[in-house]
């Protein structure tokens, strides 16, 4: 069922370490952090959909992804890391993280920036997406990602959005 290995989200700029709940580098709850290495990897996966299923949301609240293909090619001609499981919002997102201030024509990267937002640089466009990440990150309390971790350890599956909308859903009636 699970048929690739899950690697760390850390970036090196973790945050935990000086007291923050959620690291601000990776976005995972510090008792992630401190127990990723422990984790089944189901539980790895539960964490790294919670994550990419998070970003691709806020990715796409700005961003419309026009040639997947195109963004896949980019991604791989100007060697930018990305994770290749992840969908293409989260890609769109690495782009942006590594060349945001070089890059002119977005088109050419195979993504358009939404037309409410097209007065922003794409600094800017990737702080305001990195920012609204990590508040929707920070909304998750730690118990509730507890029990999403531990459902999708119990009962793995792929993608956790339509699980963590309704399990939100329930926990702030």
């Amino acid at each position: 069922m699970l048929d690739r290995s899950v690697k760390t989200p850390c970036i090196g700029v973790c945050s935990t370490g000086i007291g923050d709940s959620v690291c601000r580098g990776c976005k995972r709850f510090s008792h992630e952090v401190i127990d990723w290495n422990r984790y089944t990897p189901a539980q790895k996966l539960a964490v790294d959909s919670r994550l990419s299923g998070f970003l691709s949301q806020c990715v796409s609240n700005r961003v419309r992804v026009i040639d997947r293909n195109l963004l896949r090619w980019q991604l791989d001609v100007q060697q930018i890391r990305f994770v290749e499981h992840h969908d293409e919002y989260c890609w769109a997102f690495s782009v942006l993280k590594a060349g945001a201030a070089q890059i002119i024509d977005t088109q050419k990267f195979g993504f358009e920036i939404d037309l409410r937002y097209r007065n922003l640089s794409l600094v800017e466009q990737r702080e305001a997406i990195d920012q609204e990440f990590d508040t929707a990150v920070r909304t998750l309390t730690p118990r509730i990602a507890a029990d999403l971790l531990h459902a999708h350890a119990v009962d793995p599956v792929p993608e956790l959005g339509a699980g963590i909308v309704a399990l939100l859903a329930r926990r702030l009636v």
